[in-house]
Formats: structure tokens, sequence, C-alpha cells
């Protein structure tokens, strides 16, 4: 396969190698090992080295196989690596404690582990300024303490690094072995070069060895396209100097954490870079519903959108808006805060990227009245597209036609895309609204919180989609048509934290629950769905006519809602 190229390596081969130029990038996450990792390799080393404690039960034939080192060639002609930074630097490490330990005695061991961490110069000597393995880690503040771990073998109390614990680790482990197999230490060191086996997979272009790397990894979180694009900025704030580039990697540690924060369970960064792109998009005037690859959109022209510092600038505020939205700031009215919430039960994800869109648009404009109208509209449409189309592919493109109109300031969202009144009301009634579609889910929000005397959850409370007349009273008393069991009318959000036992199948026993009783001395609360409430309180029983009724009713106020938001024709 001409993408790929490996061949298994002994440490010494590996290492030796005076083209060995290991690159450790900028977008890689920091050093990570710690002592319980330290510990196991060693323990392994000494357990494969010395079979049962005695070094005379080595078969030479054996080997110890360490892992993957995945890496590309980069432009630069050396070994970027993709996966086994960890393995390689604590390797490394080791290395140089076995080295450090013979003092300025001079042997062949020492004379071999040399070559593994420094490259030799046209004399064969070792050039103690060219290390086999470089680390540009950008969010890593303790490299300078690694160099000179590497540089003088030393690591006082006072380096707290990572990479001075595990080196102060090695070095303790060593004297601890040469004192008590004082006369298999170096053959310790000699099968630990020549037995110890890496596979270096060398990819013909970084996108393969990220490929590879996903598919492989089944330890660790594969590298996120946010990853590479750090690298890029980074490159870029370099090249602006020490203060910039510093403050750079502040400000990008800080934007991660966020992103993971508020987007969260997506994926962070790299949500937020789609939410940009489709900005970027709509000022090209894209109207295009292929789906779009993240990285493929960056890395044209050369990542030419990650090396302008408006562009970053852009991220971050986009960022802060999403912030406020999470934490509920009170920039915005309760009212948009309501909207944002029904919208995080929506069935597509993208209306995180039009109303980004929106954003961009009006930042320096701001009216709250027209962006509840918009969040409004984008909730009809998105709903409605759902049940009159279902799937991502059907309504790409309205929403790419849609953004570019936000971008050249049109007003009369979605005018083109109008929905057919009979048409819907009848898809509407066929829906099966079953536990497992979003759309359930999500015409179950809209119906309770669109609500304004229903307060919000907050956002760490988990609902569950309750059947008012229970499966299981169904059983028992089963209704005229099957049907109406998972019909919208017979169910309802509520909060998971108060489960209804099975059991209690009838209205008349979830109605405490739904109320909340008195146990003992203690108060049980109960919903704080609204609806739910005022079901309990105003009726005695929730029968099958009460099903047909509410789900004529649900229907038929996600019709008008339509007509309010001017989206049926």
């Amino acid at each position: 396969m001409s993408d790929l190229r490996s061949e298994k390596k002994t440490i010494y081969s590996l290492f030796s190698n005076n083209n060995a130029d290991f690159l450790i990038p900028d977008y890689q996450r920091n050093y990570s090992w710690g002592i319980e990792q330290c510990e196991k390799l060693w323990s392994d080393l000494v357990a494969f080295a010395l079979p049962n404690g005695n070094s005379d039960n080595f078969d030479n034939s054996e080997e110890y196989f360490l892992g993957t080192i995945l890496t590309f060639k980069n432009a630069s002609k050396e070994n970027e690596v993709i996966d086994g930074q960890q393995r390689l630097i604590t390797f490394l490490l080791l290395l140089r404690a076995f080295y450090e330990s013979f003092g300025t005695q001079k042997n062949k061991f020492r004379d071999r582990i040399e070559e593994c961490i420094w490259k030799l110069d046209d004399n064969y000597d070792p050039d103690k300024s060219t290390i086999k393995i470089k680390s540009e880690v950008s969010s890593d503040d303790d490299l300078e303490e690694f160099k000179k771990i590497v540089e003088t073998g030393m690591a006082t109390g006072n380096n707290k690094s990572k990479y001075a614990e595990n080196y102060r680790f090695f070095q303790n482990q060593i004297v601890e072995f040469k004192q008590s197999h004082t006369q298999d230490f170096l053959i310790f060191i000699k099968r630990i070069m020549d037995n110890v086996i890496l596979l270096p997979i060398e990819a013909s272009t970084q996108d393969v060895a990220l490929r590879i790397f996903t598919t492989l990894n089944d330890r660790g979180m594969p590298l996120s396209d946010s990853d590479i694009f750090k690298a890029q900025f980074y490159k870029f704030y370099r090249d602006k100097g020490k203060q910039a580039r510093e403050k750079f990697s502040r400000r990008w540690k800080e934007l991660e954490e966020n992103c993971n924060e508020i987007f969260s369970p997506l994926n962070g960064l790299d949500h937020l870079f789609t939410c940009y792109m489709y900005w970027l998009l709509a000022e090209k005037s894209s109207r295009t519903s292929t789906l779009i690859g993240l990285r493929k959109f960056y890395e044209q022209d050369n990542y030419k959108y990650l090396r302008q510092e408006a562009n970053f600038e852009d991220l971050v505020e986009l960022a802060q808006f999403w912030e406020k939205i999470y934490r509920r700031d009170d920039y915005f009215s309760e009212r948009i805060h309501r909207q944002f919430y029904i919208l995080r039960y929506s069935p597509y994800i993208v209306w995180y990227y039009i109303v980004s869109v929106y954003f961009f648009k009006y930042r320096a404009n701001w009216n709250e009245e027209q962006f509840y109208k918009f969040l409004q509209k984008v909730i009809a449409f998105t709903w409605a597209h759902a049940i009159d189309k279902p799937g991502i592919g059907s309504i790409r493109l309205p929403l790419m036609n849609e953004m570019v109109n936000i971008f050249e300031g049109k007003t009369d969202h979605f005018s083109a895309y109008k929905f057919s009144a009979t048409s819907l009301k009848t898809k509407l009634n066929e829906t099966n609204f079953s536990n497992q579609k979003m759309i359930t889910r999500s015409f179950l929000a809209w119906h309770v919180f669109d609500n304004e005397k229903q307060t919000l959850p907050s956002l760490d409370t988990k609902l569950e989609i309750e059947h008012i007349y229970a499966r299981k009273r169904n059983e028992f008393e089963p209704l005229n048509d099957a049907e109406n069991l998972e019909k919208i009318g017979n169910k309802i959000l509520l909060e998971k934290r108060i489960n209804i036992r099975a059991a209690d199948y009838r209205f008349v026993d979830k109605k405490k629950f739904y109320l909340g009783y008195q146990r003992n001395d203690k108060k049980v609360e109960g919903k704080n769905i609204l609806e739910l409430r005022q079901l309990a309180e105003n009726n005695a029983d929730f029968v099958e006519n009460d099903i047909v009724e509410r789900n004529e009713k649900i229907l038929s106020d996600f019709m008008y809602y339509l007509k309010q938001n001017d989206l049926l024709k």
C-alpha cells in the first residue's frame, strides 16, 4: 500500500538512525504519562529481560513489543508524530537516565545510548544541541524543563513537571537495580536496546496518518480537527513574537475549556469551528447542499482562514456569545433563553450554524425583538421540515440558502420554503411519535416550554418521555385504538429524578408523583412540568378520549404556531 510504510524496529535501530528526526507537533496534547505508567513500563521490562528474576532464563529470540509509532514526513522532512508521543518521550527519559548512570565512565553501552539520544556530527561525536525528539507542543509550559533534563541529565526537587518526576523515578529504579542485580545491569540495557520492539508506521500524508490513527487507536482521544487548526494559529502568532505566542496559548486554553463545557456533549472546539465555517461560507455566497468536511474547508489555500488575527477574534467572540446562552446570562431576556432551551431539543444540530451566522451579521446592531422572532421561525421551520421531509440531507439546502440570505440582509426568513397546510396536517396525523425518534422529544419540548408560564429546568436536569396513559395500564385496560398509546397526545416530558414505579400504572396512582406527597416526615416534591400538575389537579382520570383531544390540540397548536411565523401557504 503506497500510503503506508512500516517495519518493526528495535529501540536501538529506531533511535540510533541519524535521520530519526521525531517532531511532536504543536497541535499535540501535553505529555501526560505519570509514575503509574512508568512503574508498569519498568516492571514489564525487568520481567522481560530477567524471566523469573534470572537473566539466564532469557531466550535471545524473544521480543517485547512496546507499541506503534505513527508518523508522516512533513515539509521539513521531519517525522511528525501523530501517535506514540508518550512512548517516545518516556523512552528517551529512560535512555537518558541509563546514560547518566555511567557518569564519566566510557564503554560501548554508553556510546550506543549516546547515539539514541543525540545526533552525531561529522566526527561521530554527539551534538548535544540536537536531540532525536523535538517537542513543540504549544500548550506545554514544561518543555524547557524537558530540554534541560536531556541536556544536563539532572532533575532536582525544584523540577515539578511530569518529565522531571518520571526521570527521577527511572534514576531511582536504576540505582536499586544496580544494587540488587549488579552483574545483570549491562545485560539489562542490551536486552532493552536489542529486543524491545517498536513498530513505526510512516504515512504518506497527515490526513492518511490521522485516518489510520482514528481507526487503530482505542486507548485515548484521537486528535481533533481543532488540534490541527491550533497548530496553524500558533505558527501565525509565533511569528509575531514570544509575547503574542504566549498570549495566544493562554487564550486558546481558555477557549478550549469553555467550548468543552458549553457545547457538551458536542465536540467542543470542533463545533465552534464548524459554526464559524458556515459564516465564512455565507460570506462566499455558498449555497451548496453537499456535506462539507471541516478540515478540508480550513486547509484550503494553505489554511488561509487560520492565519488571520481577525478570524481568531471572531472565534473568541462567537464562543462568548454561546457562553452567554449556556449560562443564561442576563444579557438575553428570559424569552430568548426559552427559545434556546427548546432548540436544545432540535431534531438537527444545524440550528447552531444558522444562529451563528445571524449573530455575526447583526452583532454590531443587535435588536432583541428581531432576534426573538428569528429564533421562533428557526424552531417552526426546523420542526415542520422534520415532519414534512425527514432527514438531515433534505434540510441542508434550505438552511444554506437562508444563511446566505441572512448575510445579504434579507429578513423574510424561509419565505421560499413555506409548507402546505393541508399536506403538513396530514403528515402530522400520520407521524409515528415513537420514543426512539428525536422528533418526538423535539415536539414535546416545544409543547411544554413554549408556554411562558412554564419555568425552565436547569441544564443538568434530565427529562424523559412519560406515557400519561401507562403502557402497563394498557395491558390490563387496552385502548380501543392501540395506536393512541403512542400518540403525541399521550406523552409529555418529565424530570428523570422522580421515577414513577412500574406498578403505579393508573392515573390516580401517578397523580401523587405529579403533585408531590408526604412520606413519613419527608415531603417528596412533585414535577416541575406545569401541564402535568394541571392534569393531576383537574382530572380524576386520563382516558382514551383525553389522549385524542390532547393530541388534536397539540397538533393544532403547532399548525397555528407555523401560521404565526408565516410559514404556511
